[in-house]
């Protein structure tokens, strides 16, 4: 029997994979790391801060309920991925079981569960020779989506430097069977970089969705620190500039990690650079450490200070900052917003016609 959910498909990108790890169930692999000596691998920005606690606010419950095991069920037999279990987002129990509105929010990925880069903050694997993608994966995705009356879906996916396109043309097959079998669906892509190849962002964007998503991550500065060598700032700037300019009245997002050793004035000018490119949606939340091979957390930010980045952001001109501890890429409280702003957008298109 279907059940109501607002789907975010997710071919596994580094938006999703953002920050991670609240109090989940540890894995095998994390409580190894703990227990034993630290293998090869860290190194002068990994290991865990002895002077840096998490604080009360961060604190979520292990996730349960009736609806996150039917979720869990579903995905489980249709063979999906979701970054909500590779990311270890610790927003999965409320997204699965509905929240408030009781509609719950998975976030599928497409393109395989295995990234070809490997940035600091990320808990999904690695590999410098993925699986290749799925052929049937687009339509599959998309009658499993469909089936189960979603009207908002955002998918994304890890970087795939092996193929050709960067995997634009599979996102784009996967946006276009979604909106043949249900034409008012809104389809959010959070997407790679695509080595910065415009080319294939323009695939993409004229794929038929709703709004672009890229994330920078984090502040100019922590860059080389925080993220793969093949990614960059400038880099990120053009795709989500050429997105924007690609498409008349196309909506463009990304995501900020907070509690890396930014400073205020780092995230004012990364900030003030997003809006010269006219990037209309920022996300920003605390990241959080996976493993101790990750990257050290180097401030707990409070949530007083995440609401004054998102009045600051909002005066800013950002049509709209969702910015909290918890906040993530893929961050439900903002799909609302979102889909009124995507209607309104086409409403302004439609009478610029007549």
């Amino acid at each position: 029997k279907p059940f109501n959910i607002r789907c975010k498909i997710t071919s596994k990108l580094s938006s999703s994979r953002t920050t991670i790890s609240a109090d989940l169930p540890e894995s095998e692999e994390t409580a190894k790391l703990k227990s034993n000596p630290y293998p090869g691998g860290m190194g002068p920005h990994t290991g865990r801060d002895p002077n840096v606690s998490k604080p009360n606010w961060l604190r979520q419950k292990a996730p349960q309920g009736k609806k996150f095991e039917e979720v869990k069920e579903s995905l489980s037999r249709l063979n999906l991925h979701t970054v909500c279990e590779e990311a270890q987002c610790p927003n999965i129990g409320e997204c699965w079981n509905g929240g408030g509105d009781g509609i719950a929010t998975a976030t599928i990925m497409v393109l395989g569960d295995t990234c070809t880069r490997g940035c600091r903050f990320c808990a999904v694997k690695t590999s410098k020779n993925p699986a290749p993608p799925d052929p049937m994966e687009p339509e599959n995705t998309a009658t499993a989506v469909v089936s189960w009356g979603v009207d908002y879906i955002v998918l994304t996916s890890v970087d795939r430097d092996d193929l050709l396109d960067g995997g634009s043309g599979h996102f784009a097959q996967t946006v276009k069977a979604m909106k043949k079998l249900k034409p008012e669906i809104m389809v959010e892509c959070l997407t790679s970089d695509f080595r910065g190849d415009l080319k294939a962002v323009d695939t993409l964007v004229h794929s038929g969705l709703d709004v672009f998503a890229h994330n920078i991550e984090t502040v100019k500065r922590l860059q080389r620190i925080v993220r793969d060598p093949r990614a960059g700032y400038e880099q990120s700037m053009s795709v989500l500039k050429h997105a924007k300019i690609s498409k008349d009245g196309m909506i463009t997002k990304t995501s900020i990690m907070l509690g890396l050793g930014e400073t205020d004035d780092e995230l004012k000018e990364a900030m003030a650079d997003l809006r010269a490119i006219d990037v209309d949606i920022l996300t920003l939340g605390q990241y959080l450490q996976p493993t101790p091979l990750h990257l050290t957390v180097k401030e707990y930010v409070t949530p007083e200070k995440f609401a004054f980045w998102k009045e600051y952001g909002e005066a800013l001109g950002f049509r709209y900052v969702a910015s909290g501890p918890l906040v993530r890429s893929s961050y439900r409280a903002g799909e609302l917003f979102v889909q009124t702003m995507v209607k309104e957008r086409a409403k302004d298109s439609l009478s610029k016609k007549f």
